[in-house]
C-alpha cells in the first residue's frame, strides 16, 4: 500500500505544474559553514519564493488540479502564516476565490499579506485548530473544497518538486538531505522523490524539541498525537504528523533529530551570515539540525543539503532571536554566582572571569554576608571555556550555578533580576503561555481571580502569537492544591517553577 502511494507522489512530482506560479529556487554552496564543519554544505533557498516560503508548491499544485478536473471558483483554508499565503496567491493566479481562516493571534502584517493577495480572511478563535476546525465545519456547510496545508497528496507532489531541484542542480547527488518538520508534507514530498532518483541519500527529519510530533511517531512506529507544542517555530507547531504523509516517511527516513530554541536561533543567525536574509524559526530548522548532527556523529567530508523553507519573520522577534542564539552557538553562558558582602569581592570575581567579555551583569544585595550576581559571560571556545569557568569558580568557593540551559532564567529571571520577597516562604512561582492578542493579559489576570495575592509579574513581549508571563503567587500551605486545581482548569499552559534554582537565587 505504502509502495504504490510513494510511487503515485513520485509521479506527481515529475508531472507537476507548481511553476506557473513558484520560482525553481537556487542551491547556494554554504562557503562559510562548509568551512567551519568541514564538510559540504547547501542551502536550498525556497525563502526566495513570490511569498517567501515553500508552501506556494503544494497549495499551486493542488488548487490547480481542483480547477482542471472541477473548474472550481471558490475554495477555503485554514492557516497561521505561510500557507494562506500560498493558497491566496495560488487562487489568484487561477481567478478562484480564497477564504482563508486565520486564528485572532494572527500578527497583523500576515493577515495583511493575505489580504494583499486577493485572499478574504476569517479569523477565528486563539489556535490554528480552532481555525481548522471552523474551516473545515464551512467547507461542508457551503460546499467548498477544503485545501488542507499539508496531509493531501496533491500538496505533497507540489512540495517534492524541492526534490527534483535538489538532483538537477547538484553534479553529486547529496550523502544527507535535512528537512524541517511540522504536518511533514515537505518532508513526504522530498523522500518520495529521493527513494527513486537517489536512494542512497538519507533523509533526516529536523523538528524542535518541544514540537516533535513525527520524531515521537517514528519511534513509535505509530502517530502520536502531542499533548503540548511549543510555540517559537510556528511555522511547524503541529500536534499530529499527517496520516498520509506519516505512511510515506515512517520506513523511508533514516533518522530523525531534535533541536532545542537556542540551536535554532543559532541557525538564523547562521543563514543570516551566508545569505544576508532572516529565516523564520521554522526556517532554520534544517541548517540547526545539520550542526548538531555533524556535531554528534563527527562527520567529514561529506554533501548535505539544508532547506532554507521560510523567511516570514516577525521583526519585532529579532531582540530574542539574538539574545537566544549566542546560547546556541555556546558563544555566551549565564550563571548564577553567589560572593561575599565585603570590599574587594567584585574585583576578586571579575579577575577570576579575566579578559573575557561580559556580556550581562546584574547585582544583588542578599545580606551583610552576601550578594547574588547575575552574569552572561563571552565564550571562545565554547564548551571547553564554560568548564574552565566554572572550574574556576568553584577552586575559589563561589557557590556557582550554570543557568545555560535554564529555560525561566532565559525567559525572564536575567530581565527582572534584584526582587527579593519578604514574603517568599507563602510564595508559589508559575510560568505561563497564553495567546497573544489585544485585551488577552487582562482576561488572563481575570481569569487567574482575586482569591489570591500576585506577589510578582513579568511579561515582556518576545513578537510571537503567544505571551510568556512569570507570576508570583501568595498562598498558605493548605490552599495550595486548591490554587492548583483552579489553574488547570484555566486552559492555559503553564509550568510550576517555585523550586526553579534561578528564582531561589534572586527573586526568593
Amino acid at each position: 500500500m505504502a509502495e504504490n502511494k510513494l510511487k503515485s507522489v513520485y509521479k506527481k512530482i515529475t508531472t507537476s505544474h507548481v511553476y506557473d506560479v513558484a520560482f525553481k529556487t537556487p542551491l547556494d554552496y554554504a562557503k562559510n559553514l562548509s568551512k567551519k564543519l568541514k564538510n559540504d554544505i547547501f542551502i536550498k533557498r525556497d525563502d526566495l519564493q513570490p511569498v517567501f516560503s515553500f508552501k506556494l508548491r503544494g497549495a499551486y499544485n493542488k488548487i490547480s488540479h481542483l480547477k482542471k478536473s472541477k473548474n472550481i471558483t471558490q475554495l477555503i483554508a485554514a492557516s497561521a502564516g505561510n500557507h494562506a499565503q500560498g493558497v491566496a496567491l495560488s487562487s489568484k493566479k487561477l481567478n478562484i476565490k480564497a477564504i482563508i481562516v486565520m486564528p485572532k493571534t494572527t500578527p497583523i502584517i500576515k493577515v495583511n499579506a493575505v489580504k494583499s493577495l486577493g485572499g478574504q480572511v476569517i479569523l477565528h478563535g486563539d489556535t490554528y485548530d480552532d481555525a481548522y476546525d471552523f474551516a473545515i465545519k464551512k467547507s461542508k456547510d457551503d460546499s467548498l473544497e477544503f485545501i488542507h496545508p499539508y496531509d493531501d497528496l496533491d500538496v505533497i507532489a507540489g512540495q517534492g518538486t524541492i526534490a527534483l531541484e535538489i538532483i538537477d542542480q547538484l553534479k553529486d547527488k547529496p550523502d544527507y538531505v535535512f528537512v524541517p518538520v511540522g504536518g511533514g508534507g515537505l518532508l513526504a514530498g522530498i523522500t518520495s522523490y529521493l527513494k527513486y532518483e537517489s536512494p542512497k541519500t538519507k533523509v533526516i527529519a529536523v523538528e524542535p524539541m518541544d514540537s516533535n510530533c513525527f520524531n515521537q511517531a517514528f519511534l513509535a512506529n505509530k502517530r502520536v498525537k502531542l499533548k503540548t507544542i511549543g510555540i517559537f517555530a510556528d511555522g511547524v507547531a503541529v500536534r499530529q504528523i499527517g496520516k498520509h504523509t506519516f505512511d510515506l516517511t515512517k520506513n523511508e527516513v533514516f533518522s530523525s533529530i531534535l533541536v532545542s530554541t537556542d540551536e535554532i536561533c543559532a541557525g538564523i543567525k547562521d543563514l543570516y551570515e551566508e545569505t544576508r536574509t532572516i529565516a523564520e524559526p521554522a526556517g532554520a530548522l534544517s541548517i540547526a539540525g545539520i550542526k548538531k548532527f555533524i556535531k554528534l556523529h563527527k562527520i567529514q567530508n561529506k554533501s548535505f543539503v539544508s532547506i532554507f523553507c521560510g523567511a516570514n519573520m516577525n521583526f519585532d522577534r529579532l531582540r530574542h532571536v539574538a539574545e537566544r542564539a549566542e546560547l546556541g552557538e555556546l558563544n555566551e553562558m549565564l550563571v548564577g554566582v553567589t560572593i561575599h558582602e565585603e570590599p574587594g569581592s567584585f574585583k576578586k570575581f571579575c579577575s577570576l572571569i579575566g579578559k573575557r567579555s561580559i556580556t550581562e551583569f546584574n547585582y544583588r544585595y542578599s545580606d551583610d554576608r552576601k550578594a547574588h550576581v547575575f552574569a552572561g559571560i563571552k565564550l571562545n571556545n565554547g564548551i571547553e571555556d564554560k568548564k574552565n569557568i566554572l572550574s574556576s569558580l568553584k577552586s575559589n568557593k563561589y557557590k556557582v550555578i550554570d543557568l545555560t540551559d535554564n529555560e525561566m532564567a532565559k525567559l525572564h529571571i536575567r530581565h527582572m533580576v534584584g526582587g527579593v520577597s519578604k514574603n517568599a516562604k507563602n510564595e508559589k512561582v508559575f510560568r505561563f503561555i497564553f495567546p497573544e492578542k489585544p485585551g488577552e493579559l487582562l482576561h488572563f489576570l481575570n481569569a487567574i481571580g482575586s482569591r489570591w495575592n500576585i506577589s510578582l509579574f513579568h511579561y515582556r513581549n518576545h513578537g510571537a502569537d503567544f505571551g510568556r508571563v512569570l507570576v508570583g503567587i501568595q498562598v498558605g500551605q493548605e490552599e495550595t492544591k486548591s490554587l492548583l486545581r483552579h489553574l488547570n482548569t484555566l486552559n492555559y499552559e503553564f509550568f510550576e517553577e517555585t523550586y526553579n534554582k534561578a528564582y531561589n537565587l534572586f527573586l526568593s
